[in-house]
């Protein structure tokens, strides 16, 4: 003997309308919630720009292994050009962007035009001539987290409420 059964849930309609909801706004919440961690990335560069050590200006002797630290002028062009947030990319689902120096155009730096960027990969990275100092990576390390956080409580609070309407 065989007997039927039968399930009958209710609610169903409502779960996929909200699965929908979700789906449709899910990149306009990654884009807010990536500006909200990329803002707090910028500061951190910014706090680490401010954190360069400087010497007054001079010319690193010729003489092997001889560097010099950056001059104040050089500090303050990397302070004063600030690290930009880039325009957002959209692929389908994904949001990217970066934050740093690459657009930020040009100084005077002891009588020549240089690229900002130019200096702030010197500072940063180092060269034969300018002991590093990567403020860039300090920065990343310690703004990764928080900015992370940031970025998923964005989320949740986003879904939350699209989730108790």
């Amino acid at each position: 003997m065989r007997m039927g059964y039968e399930l009958k849930v209710d609610g169903m309609t409502e779960i996929s309308e909200t699965l929908s909801k979700l789906e449709e706004k899910a990149p306009a919440v990654a884009a807010k919630a990536l500006y909200e961690g990329a803002g707090i990335m910028a500061e951190e560069v910014r706090k680490g720009a401010d954190s360069i050590k400087t010497a007054p200006f001079k010319w690193a002797s010729s003489s092997a292994g001889a560097t010099r630290l950056p001059s104040p002028e050089e500090k303050e062009i990397v302070q004063q050009a600030s690290a930009g947030i880039a325009k957002f990319d959209k692929n389908g689902t994904e949001v990217q962007t970066s934050v740093g120096f690459r657009n930020a155009g040009y100084a005077q730096l002891k009588g020549k035009t240089v690229p900002i960027p130019k200096i702030v990969n010197a500072i940063n990275s180092g060269t034969s001539f300018m002991k590093k100092q990567p403020f860039v990576r300090k920065a990343s390390t310690a703004g990764g987290p928080r900015a992370i956080a940031a970025m998923k409580d964005v989320i949740e609070t986003e879904f939350d409420a699209m989730t108790k309407n």
